[in-house]
């Protein structure tokens, strides 16, 4: 993801500042008075209402955003009936791989236990006062259907109810996939008119998003201050938990699940690869944005690893907004960490609930700064953890952000050469008319 700058300091260093001016001011308070009445005024009257109003509107735009992204996302997908071979197999391919990804997520986080040992009754006064402070936004996990009921559940029977709560997202995200093929199939001058309707709302959103992300350092600095302030050094010690569960999360994948990949079905050197494939993963790792190395990536597909261009193209440009093992795991392994770190116990349903939201969430929201904010936070507030504990993981995100995008870049290479172990060679060009040193068919071949 991209990072805007303001005054010349990149917004990522500003949300680290916040970070750190928000952590140390809670942790003197903590260690010095706690309890004193100053504190519980500035937290109820200075920094809970602006950290109450910049999730808000998040909130606000989060919906629009999610469900014009999934749309055109979908619907630009026309070319897989142009290659329907190839699309196929990149979607069984896509959902395989990712399915590894959720299951190494769910595995770490549930046996390794990275929220779990905070004081439970600070986190559930601080839920407690949460939920008065948010009223509708933040919702009990108890209120969260369970078994057959959250499958049928997905399906909404109403869309406008399901726009107006936080805790149907995935209903939402449902009716854009479905709504999505309906304008892949329907190739209408109406349906066209339609669709650059949903992508003007796609460049709205994204833009007032990118608006509201410019309050994040401030927002980030209050989150901070109240819950380091309660929790004082146990957070630290969460966080770094936290951290340590992510990457190695991300490693397995890169490291194992990628290289047996390669040796079994893409038929590969795992070793010849990841040497050939370096200079694409440099690049994610510096940048942290998937779009911004796109053209290493499809120049290292040509020229380095040799796939086919028609294979190389379509799977690399799909897979920068669609195959994000990468950001799926860190959205999914944070909040099962936060909730954790909250007392929020969630069963496996939920969970792989929440992951599925992450999947479906990634989809053509790469492009967007701080772009797993929102989903993040409104993932949270339907599980039953209040929105604002993502500050906890604001201040180490860019540093996550460099390595997880460098697994999403090096897993669309993986499905590139993947599915271009099945296909035919590019045809080699036809030689020019000369002959291969430019000479004349008379001169090379003379009677």
């Amino acid at each position: 993801m991209g990072w805007s700058k303001a005054g010349g300091i990149p917004l990522q260093v500003k949300m680290l500042i916040g970070f750190l001016v928000g952590l140390l001011a809670g942790l003197a308070v903590n260690m010095t008075q706690p309890d004193a009445a100053w504190v519980g005024a500035v937290t109820t009257y200075v920094t809970g209402p602006i950290g109450q109003i910049f999730l808000r509107l998040l909130f606000m735009l989060v919906i629009p955003l999610l469900f014009s992204a999934l749309v055109v996302g979908i619907s630009e997908m026309g070319e897989v009936r142009s290659l329907r071979r190839i699309g196929l197999r990149t979607l069984a391919y896509t959902v395989i791989v990712s399915s590894i990804a959720v299951a190494i997520s769910l595995v770490l986080v549930n046996l390794l236990q990275p929220g779990a040992g905070v004081d439970r009754a600070l986190a559930e006064t601080l839920l407690a006062e949460s939920a008065g402070r948010a009223g509708e936004i933040v919702r009990t996990g108890t209120q969260q259907p369970s078994g057959i009921d959250a499958f049928i559940s997905i399906i909404p029977n109403n869309l406008v109810e399901a726009l107006g709560s936080n805790s149907a997202i995935l209903s939402v995200m449902f009716f854009a996939l479905f709504f999505g093929i309906g304008l892949l199939l329907t190739d209408t001058p109406g349906a066209r008119t339609l669709l650059r309707g949903f992508e003007g709302l796609f460049d709205v959103s994204m833009r007032l998003i990118l608006i509201v992300i410019r309050l994040a350092p401030i927002a980030v600095a209050c989150f901070m201050f109240n819950l380091a302030a309660l929790f004082g050094w146990d957070l630290l010690i969460r966080l770094s938990a936290f951290v340590g569960v992510v990457l190695l999360a991300l490693g397995l994948q890169m490291f194992l699940v990628f290289p047996a990949i390669l040796a079994t079905v893409g038929r590969k050197s795992p070793l010849a690869f990841f040497r050939e494939t370096q200079e694409a993963a440099v690049m994610a790792f510096s940048t942290a944005s998937s779009n911004a190395t796109l053209p290493t990536a499809l120049r290292v597909a040509d020229e380095q690893l040799g796939l086919p261009r028609r294979v190389s193209r379509f799977v690399l440009t799909i897979g920068a907004t669609a195959n994000q093992n990468g950001t799926a795991m860190f959205e999914g392994i944070t909040v099962l960490f936060l909730a954790q770190f909250f007392g929020i116990d969630l069963t496996i349903g939920q969970q792989i609930m929440v992951m599925l939201v992450c999947i479906l969430g990634g989809i053509g929201t790469a492009g967007v700064p701080a772009g797993s904010l929102p989903v993040v936070a409104l993932i949270l507030a339907m599980v039953g953890v209040q929105p604002e504990a993502i500050a906890l993981v604001l201040g180490v995100d860019r540093f996550l952000d460099m390595c997880r995008t460098t697994l999403n870049v090096v897993g669309d290479l993986v499905a590139a050469q993947v599915i271009s172990a099945g296909e035919p060679a590019d045809p080699a060009p036809a030689p020019p008319m000369g002959g291969e040193n430019g000479s004349s068919v008379a001169e090379a071949h003379p009677s």
